[in-house]
């Protein structure tokens, strides 16, 4: 397959908890392969986002409006879009492949929880704070043995996921 019939499939939600990278190898790879980057964080209500600004966790309900509305962007995706959202436990993954796209991949940025918390307390002028991590890897399932998974750890270098994943794309 070519980089441009690879570029148009493309259907990618970059996973993982808070801190783990999502929007920056999200926007590299999107970078790299040509097609748009959206922030799945820039999606949430403004309802989700006080609540989570506040140290709330989101529920499964206030989770599924953002959950349709990133799917139903990966389905109307004539280009190609690479998104990130946490997609932290599997019916959540299940629902953006019913209602997105059944060749929808996802890349899972797996790290430890310390090396996490240092991330989130060394960012500003975001709305998940540190203290949002324990709920989030409470939540998570990993996604071992789904369709379409590629997992990186986030202590190798970004260009080293971005170049795997834009390989594990054009093969795919």
């Amino acid at each position: 397959m070519n980089w441009s019939v690879a570029r148009q499939k493309v259907r990618l939600i970059v996973m993982g908890v808070s801190g783990s990278g999502k929007s920056t190898v999200g926007a590299a790879l999107a970078g790299r392969l040509g097609v748009p980057f959206i922030e799945g964080d820039s999606l949430h209500s403004a309802a989700n986002v006080e609540k989570m600004s506040l140290g709330i966790p989101l529920s499964d309900a206030d989770r599924w409006p953002w959950l349709d509305d990133i799917a139903g962007i990966v389905r109307e995706s004539e280009s190609g879009v690479i998104i990130s959202c946490s997609a932290l436990k599997k019916a959540y993954r299940d629902r953006l492949r019913e209602k997105g796209s059944s060749v929808l991949g996802f890349l899972f940025l797996a790290g430890e929880p310390g090396l996490l918390l240092q991330r989130l307390q060394s960012r500003s002028g975001h709305y998940m704070k540190a203290t949002m991590l324990e709920s989030q890897l409470a939540a998570l399932e990993p996604p071992f043995g789904e369709p379409r998974v590629l997992i990186r750890t986030i202590t190798e270098p970004l260009e080293t996921t971005v170049s795997a994943a834009a390989d594990w794309i054009l093969a795919s």
